[in-house]
């Protein structure tokens, strides 16, 4: 009896098993639900005007609903903003790697730029969510780590193209590259459409006339990785 007992209790777990898996990817896909409505509400109304209500509703959820997955605003920003830097990531590290110094810098100036503002043209939160005394500790934070990082792969990179100079004006040099790109990145996603396309021209058209006049066109004997993936 008792063992007719385990094996039906058994029978039971195994035919039940599946089921909190089930319930696990619904609620995985109800969070990426929440946080793509999310990520509208914040480019609509800011980080500020946005709220959990207009959040669930934007979502076609109830705010009950939304309560299940996240306590609080900051909770659904902090959890958007790990995933939207996590893909920043994966962008500038596929963007600044050595094989691209076997380019001439104007095609290296694409290759790096373009990938980097595609994910901003993609990913309007992530201004939103990097910008801003009111924004969550935690991203801040993050952004910091990455902003020094990226500056560190661009002075990297350049450095191949500008051998003649001393490491300190090459780190200005960088620094100021990296400036002048997030200021005209801003300019850029301040507009749509074609007028959009004609700010992207010009932020490269900034840079190359910066650059060109300062480095080599193709950096000579690079075997080392003065620019190093992430």
């Amino acid at each position: 009896m008792q063992g007719g007992e385990g094996g039906e209790g058994a029978t039971a777990a195994e035919a039940g098993a599946p089921r909190p898996r089930r319930r696990q990817a619904r609620g995985e896909a109800r969070i990426a639900q929440l946080l793509e409505a999310a990520a509208s509400v914040f480019c609509a109304s800011g980080y500020n005007g946005a709220s959990t209500n207009a959040i669930a509703r934007e979502a076609g959820v109830s705010p009950g609903t939304l309560y299940q997955f996240f306590p609080n605003k900051e909770a659904i920003a902090v959890e958007l903003g790990d995933q939207l830097m996590h893909r920043w990531r994966e962008t500038y590290g596929a963007a600044f790697v050595v094989s691209h110094l076997e380019l001439p810098l104007d095609r290296l100036l694409d290759t790096v730029l373009d990938p980097l503002i595609a994910f901003n043209r993609e990913n309007p939160a992530f201004a939103v969510l990097t910008h801003g005394s009111e924004i969550p500790g935690v991203i801040t934070q993050e952004h910091d780590v990455l902003h020094a990082t990226m500056l560190e792969r661009t002075e990297q990179l350049l450095g191949a193209y500008l051998p003649h100079l001393p490491e300190g004006q090459v780190a200005r040099v960088a620094e100021m590259s990296f400036v002048l790109f997030k200021s005209g990145l801003d300019l850029v996603m301040s507009h749509q459409g074609p007028e959009q396309e004609s700010y992207v021209e010009e932020l490269k058209t900034v840079m190359r006339r910066y650059l060109g006049p300062l480095a080599c066109d193709t950096p000579d004997g690079v075997t080392t990785g003065r620019a190093n993936t992430p």
